[in-house]
């Protein structure tokens, strides 16, 4: 019987990857549900191909100029967050990816996981923002949280729940982007064009700009908190420039178990998508002859502050993390619009978290009226 799956975000990177992981597989899987911000030329054409029940957009405008593409009365086609998390709360379904990108990920991800849903979770800030209520929700409903993420489905596959008291560190990899090797001086220069030019991965623009300032491991170190209820001590952050080796870990006689593979994002997805089961397909493998040699780093945090922000943000706790990501997010933007300099994301980030006293203790509604917060002083600490 086929695996009833939704993709939310199905017209960006992930989602892309994934509608090819569900054409590796024919017969698999019955996508029911799609879901896009404003690519509708492309949702159309995968609603063609796939036939889903039901779709999203991501604004009235965008749904409406969907109807008029794909020209199906029989289709229901939703719109905005109500849209997403309609999509995702539906009965029935075996599996959600979440793969939208900021905090637009986080209402759907519960609506999952309150029906019982595992998600397939392809958004960082989901878990960043909320990762005590997300956790809470997956336990309540005995459920999974399924990582999509290369390092952290690398981490999952590699960490043994029987003995992960053994844990002594989880080792988190990262490519280091392509200012490795840039002064402080260069890095006040960089354009965001120069930031769009990741070196091993092809992803979309706000995550390829956290990517290039360590700020996207950041905000992994902090989903590995929750993901396997690790303390910030035990999280490890290494530069690995050939991408290969996408996350370790390590135990307490000294093992170390890695994880391998050519940077290809749909290694990670097939794997939630079939867990716990591994299925032979066609994908490239790794040839270690050509890759020739494996190198490993220290980050530097002083060249790339964001870094070290997270470990302060996780260790805060609370609402601190939310204030972070929202922050970023918005940085992010000022970046990509030519208002802020590449350099200046962290200083606005520590700037509004120097603002903000955390609430330990929090709802949903208390989140997302923190990361409104958030934005707002991040824009007051540029003008």
């Amino acid at each position: 019987m086929p695996k009833r799956i939704v993709i939310l975000g199905s017209t960006g990177s992930i989602g892309r990857q994934a509608m090819q992981v569900v054409d590796e597989f024919p017969g698999e899987f019955e996508v029911v549900g799609l879901a896009a911000g404003s690519n509708m030329d492309l949702l159309a054409e995968q609603i063609a191909k796939h036939r889903p029940k039901y779709a999203a957009a991501g604004s009235r405008e965008a749904a409406v100029k969907l109807g008029a593409l794909i020209k199906d009365d029989r289709l229901p086609v939703m719109y905005g967050d109500s849209g997403l998390e309609s999509l995702a709360g539906m009965d029935g379904l075996d599996l959600v990816l979440v793969a939208v990108s900021g905090i637009k990920g986080l209402r759907p991800t519960i609506a999952a996981l309150e029906r019982g849903t595992a998600v397939a979770l392809a958004n960082k800030e989901t878990l960043v923002t909320a990762g005590d209520l997300v956790v809470k929700k997956a336990r309540e409903r005995k459920t999974r949280i399924l990582p999509v993420d290369s390092e952290h489905s690398a981490i999952f596959q590699c960490f043994e729940e029987r003995n992960s008291a053994a844990v002594e560190k989880l080792l988190l990899t990262a490519s280091g982007g392509p200012f490795l090797k840039c002064s402080a001086t260069e890095l006040d220069k960089v354009k965001p064009a120069q930031a769009l030019r990741h070196p091993r991965w092809r992803m979309g623009a706000k995550i390829t700009i956290d990517s290039a300032g360590l700020v996207n491991k950041g905000l992994e170190v902090i989903e590995a908190h929750w993901l396997y209820d690790m303390p910030y001590e035990k999280i490890e952050v290494l530069i690995h420039p050939q991408s290969i080796i996408h996350s370790m870990v390590q135990y307490a006689d000294g093992s170390v178990l890695a994880q391998c593979s050519l940077p290809d994002m749909r290694l990670p997805i097939q794997y939630a998508f079939f867990y716990p089961e591994r299925r032979k397909n066609s994908f490239p493998r790794v040839d270690f002859s050509e890759v020739g040699e494996l190198t490993f780093m220290k980050p530097d945090q002083e060249r790339f502050p964001g870094l070290g922000l997270a470990y302060e943000a996780g260790k805060a706790g609370g609402t601190m993390p939310a204030v972070y990501n929202g922050a970023n997010e918005k940085a992010v933007e000022l970046f990509l619009a030519e208002k802020i300099k590449f350099s200046s994301i962290p200083a606005v980030i520590e700037n509004v978290m120097k603002k903000h006293r955390p609430l330990q203790e929090y709802g949903l509604e208390e989140i997302l009226e923190i990361d409104r917060w958030s934005r707002l002083a991040a824009v007051e600490a540029v003008y």
